[in-house]
């Protein structure tokens, strides 16, 4: 095989001042391998150096593994990236404004790989308006050495856009299971295809090297040639890796539930402990529409599934991810991307392209802090640099928008006794803060569009209004002053019609809802405004007999 060649000799090839784009998300499709020897290439030799980097998803464990191999002073002067928590060597020399740094969208970078492909000058989206990434604010920039502008706000028919500019690439660093002789590269063991074809095609238009890591080799696929996801005319080079680099996810060495080579029943469920991400992703469920498409992201939406799969109730509606998986139960951790009894599995971009273009019914996203008006950050905080993912493109292109996480940042104290909550100690930061420290979503543009947002913590639920946050919900057992108000750096609008939260959520046993969206919630304030309207009945009633 004429393509074939080391690690060690892949790196050789690889020049000072490249900008070299990875495939990846967290470990799932990253290129273990080649990252590797570029790093022992450069520890050793001081070469290659000055390199950029990009990437549209996170791509790491964060720890070592993953994008953490480039988290060396001299090996690159610039990364542009879509999430940057799990590689944190990374996000400190960002922050240490040793490189310069950019996020971006992981959706954008997704599109972009693409239009640099096609010979276009960039991205135009609406994707970004109205956060940090929009010009008017940061531009997407980390730090004050970032100068270069890769985003411009650029007013069409009356309408704000954001413009991405393309760029040339000329290296790739991919991964697939199986090459053939010539090249053609399938992906039947890995658990998603993401970006990768987009990725080569880039590279290869712009003249430069395309880099393949594979699990193993074969003189022709026995496959139908739909399943060859890169085609041998877009590789240029192919890398065999040891099974210990070549792992489906960084949490697992090979599921054959991801790939639908198995199907697990879904009665094979462990029922999770009851705790405040339990509690948050029953509340969670209770909004989710019978049949509607939905995604979750990472960290507690994660939840949601797991609570679903508890109720039996994951085939109520469809499950998706952002890098590509459809229906199915989604994975958790450090596999979480990859799913479980997938329908179907598309390639990243397209899936952004369902995404934002209003596809999704509901999304389900992380809360780090929030603020009266709404604001949402979950990229940045102090000198710890998250980066936002697909969150952007999530939350700005969804209808009906929930932002799920504990009330309080830190370790909390609860109890659950008597299906009520009741809360012995508080976290050490607070959530509910007077402003936020970046926006990553904007609620007052969300309520501009009469966007639907509500935030669900353990034992508060609140909606966004064009006022701000409105309570609408608290926990049985808790107390409104000293377990919710005191624990705010505000004081939101509070419902005239406020309820207690169901009180199936904090049972230990299961809830035993026939289907999401029965909406208790929708059933109690019915009830309430029947009781209220019955009062003033009753109380007119009385008034008029004591009258005569």
């Amino acid at each position: 095989m004429d393509k074939l060649i080391s690690a060690e000799q892949a790196a050789q090839l690889i020049d000072d001042n490249a900008t070299i784009s990875t495939g990846g998300f967290i470990g799932i499709g990253f290129a273990e391998t080649l990252a590797k020897a570029i790093e022992k290439r450069f520890l050793e030799t001081g070469h290659p150096n000055n390199l950029s980097l990009v990437y549209a998803a996170g791509q790491g464990d964060a720890q070592t593994r993953g994008l953490n191999h480039f988290a060396h002073k001299g090996l690159v002067k610039k990364v542009l990236g879509g999430h940057w928590g799990l590689a944190p060597g990374l996000g400190r020399m960002a922050m240490n404004n040793e490189i310069a740094a950019y996020n971006l969208p992981q959706g954008v970078i997704c599109h972009l790989y693409r239009d640099i492909a096609a010979g276009k000058p960039g991205t135009l989206t609406r994707v970004g308006l109205h956060t940090f990434v929009d010009p008017r604010q940061d531009g997407g920039k980390v730090n004050q050495v970032s100068e270069e502008d890769h985003v411009q706000l650029m007013p069409i028919n009356g309408e704000d856009y954001l413009f991405y500019k393309s760029f040339p690439l000329d290296v790739a660093l991919l991964r697939g299971t199986t090459a053939d002789a010539e090249g053609n590269i399938s992906m039947e063991r890995e658990a998603l295809p993401l970006d990768g074809l987009a990725i080569a095609q880039a590279v290869h238009n712009s003249g430069g090297k395309v880099f393949v890591q594979v699990e193993r080799l074969t003189e022709q696929h026995q496959l139908t040639p739909d399943r060859v996801r890169i085609p041998a005319s877009l590789v240029d080079y192919v890398i065999v890796a040891p099974a210990e680099d070549h792992p489906q996810t960084f949490a697992e060495t090979y599921n054959p539930a991801y790939t639908g080579e198995i199907r697990v029943p879904q009665t094979q469920v462990n029922p999770v402990t009851l705790d405040a991400r339990k509690v948050i992703g029953r509340r969670a469920l209770l909004e989710l529409k019978k049949g509607g498409v939905i995604n979750l992201g990472i960290g507690m939406p994660e939840m949601v599934s797991q609570v679903a799969a508890e109720e039996g109730l994951l085939s109520s509606f469809t499950l998706s991810v952002e890098p590509g998986g459809i229906g199915g139960q989604p994975a958790s951790g450090l596999s979480f991307g990859a799913v479980t009894n997938a329908t179907s599995v598309v390639d990243q971009p397209a899936q952004f392209d369902f995404y934002d273009g209003g596809g999704l019914d509901q999304a389900f996203l992380g809360l780090a802090e929030t603020c009266p008006e709404g604001h949402v950050n979950v990229s940045r905080f102090g000198p710890k640099l998250a980066g936002a993912g697909g969150f952007i493109n999530i939350t700005q292109n969804t209808q009906e928008v929930f932002f799920l996480g504990t009330f309080t940042s830190g370790k909390q104290e609860l109890t659950f006794e008597g299906e009520s909550l009741q809360v012995i100690s508080n976290g050490q930061q607070k959530k509910f803060c007077q402003s936020v420290q970046q926006i990553t979503f904007n609620g007052e543009y969300a309520a501009q569009k009469g966007q639907k947002v509500t935030f669900i913590t353990e034992r508060a639920v609140f909606r966004l209004t064009e006022h701000g946050l409105l309570l609408t919900e608290i926990a049985p057992g808790v107390d409104l002053e000293k377990d919710i108000l005191a624990q705010m750096d505000f004081t939101p609008e509070i419902a005239e019609d406020l309820i207690e939260m169901d009180h199936r959520l904090f049972r230990k046993g299961p809830m035993n809802i026939r289907y999401p969206g029965s909406t208790p919630v929708k059933q109690l304030r019915s009830m309430f405004k029947e009781v209220a309207s019955h009062r003033a009945t009753a109380s007119k009633t009385e008034t008029a007999a004591l009258a005569s």
